[in-house]
Order: C-alpha cells, then structure tokens, then sequence
C-alpha cells in the first residue's frame, strides 16, 4: 500500500458518469437499486455461527502462511501466490469463476507482466458486492538477508478474503439457487496485481494493476449483451482492503456517499464485542470511528472511484508502524485483531447478500 495524498473529486462525478455512458432510462433502474439496498440484519443465534464457523488457526497456517514470501510483480512469489490464491478458492464448493486477467505494462524497469485474479460468484447476475485487496509485495532489495514479505500490505487481507470464502461456503452456494425473476445479487473478490510503485509513487507508477481492470471492465458490457451497461454499472460497492493485521488499528470513514455501510460495520463491530464474540477488545478503542478524513488516501480503489463505483476504504489511520519495513511480517501481527475483523467482515457479506 502506498501513500496518502491529496485529491478532489467533484461531488457530480458519479452523475456525469452515468450521463457520459449513455445509459437508457430503462437500464437505470436495476443500476440504481444500490442507492436503495438495506442490509438483512443477523441475530444473535446467527451471529454465533458465524463466530464458531471462523477459525483463525486454520487461515494462518493454511492461506496466510503460503503468501509471507517475497511477491513483487514478475517473481517467482508473485506466481505462487497467485497459484495459492486460485487453488484454495477451486477447492471449495460454491462455484466460484476464476478469470486471470494478464497484461503488460511499462515500468521503471522496462515492461513487466501483471495478473490480477476475479473471482466471481454468478458472473450473470446484475449486481455484485465486491471485496477487494492486493497480493503483490513492494520491490525491496534483500538486505541482511531480509526480504520484504509484506505481512499486512497485503498478505493478511488476502488471507481475510480466502478464509472468508471458505466460512461462508455454505451460504454462499445457495446464491446459485437465487430467483431468476428479479435482479440478482452476488458477491465477487479481486486480488489485484501491481499496487506498489517499484520506485517512487507517481500516476505512471502505482495501481497497475487497478488501473488496467477499471478500464477494462467499463468496456465490458453487463450483463452479457447488455448494450448501455458495462460491468462497472454492475458493482454495488467496491471494499477495499489494505494494511490489516497490525494490532489496535482505528478506521476512519473516508466516502459520505457510503457513509451508511460504514455505519453498519460499526453496528456490527458493537453487538459482536456486546455478545462478548470479539477477543481483547475493547469499546474505549473501537474500530471503526465516525471520523473523518481529510484527504483521500492513494490505492486500489482510486480507478474506480473516478469512474464512479461507490467504495468502502479499510485502511487504518495511522498506518501500522510497520508499513513498508522489513519488520512488516509474521511476528509483528496480531492474531485477535486479525479473527475479529475477519468475524465483523463476513457478518457485514452475509448481511448485504441477504444470507
């Protein structure tokens, strides 16, 4: 993940958009039903099984421990990343559609090849919430011996994502089952490629990988042989997530236009630690704050974004201490930190899938 900076978005950006895409007053309709979706509240019951049916144990040693390697885009750990990635998701039963989305792209070190990885449950349905992190690793030359294994930027959201999947199998199969007779709703997770700057942060250099599938996902017409809609139309909410794992990190809200699923995530986070479900929490340091950023911090979601995607930022602010040094690794993360907001996240999916 790289670094903060300042940039203005003008608040009509989404409507000029839409108006530039030439959407048809009938395509707009299952495009807007974003604005108006309400979230099917857990109960308590259903709470406890989420609880019991995350195992943090399992994702560290079987989806977190594979990617702490060296993982910059082109290297050997990039490759087996990405093969790590792919199998644990074709492992499962819910019928994921795996896409590798491969490209070249010029960088201060010449061209370089990139993959990001979509994994999309029922591709044909209108509308997909989307989960989103990178997998790559920033460049750094050995030293001492070390190498830059990127624990929290990004190998423990990745890691999130997949254990997510797995806990959520069963629920999630039943999407395929969803009624045919109105607009469907699904859920889809992107590993991008390509996040880090291989030398210094600059628009030429930073999001390669973001930048290349925004553009080509707005060419692609959705749902399939859809003339005035594109698969950007199709995303109900971009959640990025980045720099997660470091213990005691504090979210601000970074989009009012999404103000509202913040919020739900901090209803959730409330009622987990109520029904004492959250381990070595407390309310006095919550994790997500209603708070304010003054400025728009540079990542994946930027692409996006400026095409006009509503999105949801998990990053904390201030970064963990660690970010972009050697000490960004295993020892330094925090399990309890990690199992909680891997309970509160997949609440919020289920609850926005209405499962």
């Amino acid at each position: 993940m790289a670094g903060g900076g300042d940039l203005r978005v003008a608040g009509t950006l989404h409507l000029l958009l839409l108006v530039a895409g030439g959407l048809s007053r009938g395509a707009t309709a299952w495009t807007e039903e974003k604005n108006h979706h309400q979230p099917a509240i857990l109960n308590s019951s259903s709470l406890q099984q989420v609880v019991e049916g995350t195992r943090i144990s399992e994702m560290w040693q079987n989806d977190l421990r594979p990617l702490l390697i060296e993982r910059y885009p082109g290297s050997p750990g990039s490759y087996a990343a990405r093969q790590h990635i792919m199998q644990r998701i074709q492992r499962l039963q819910s019928d994921w559609v795996l896409e590798v989305d491969t490209f070249l792209s010029k960088t201060p070190y010449g061209y370089r090849s990139f993959s990001n990885i979509i994994s999309t449950l029922n591709p044909t349905a209108k509308r997909h919430l989307v989960l989103a992190c990178h997998y790559d690793s920033k460049y750094f030359p050995q030293w001492d011996n070390r190498m830059f294994v990127g624990a929290t930027d990004s190998a423990v959201p990745c890691a999130m994502m997949l254990e997510l999947a797995r806990a959520l199998d069963k629920q999630l199969l039943s999407l395929k089952n969803m009624s045919d007779s109105k607009p469907s709703l699904s859920l889809q997770l992107i590993f991008f490629d390509g996040e880090e700057a291989f030398l210094h942060w600059s628009p030429q250099d930073s999001l390669y990988g973001s930048r290349h599938l925004s553009v080509k996902m707005a060419s692609t017409p959705h749902p399939p042989g859809a003339r005035h809609t594109n698969q950007l139309h199709g995303m109900d909410l971009l959640v990025l997530l980045d720099l997660l794992g470091a213990p005691n990190p504090t979210f601000p809200n970074f989009f009012p236009n999404t103000a509202r699923w913040f919020n739900r995530l901090q209803a959730i986070e409330h009622e987990l630690h109520e029904l004492g479900f959250l381990k070595d929490h407390s309310l006095e340091r919550k994790y997500f704050q209603n708070f304010g950023s003054g400025s728009i911090i540079q990542d994946d979601h930027i692409p996006f974004l400026r095409k006009g995607v509503p999105i949801l930022h998990l990053i904390p602010s201030p970064f963990p201490e660690v970010w972009h040094t050697m000490d960004d690794n295993e020892e330094n993360l925090d399990e309890s930190t990690i199992d909680n907001l891997n309970k509160i996240i997949q609440v919020f999916v289920l609850e926005y899938l209405h499962l």
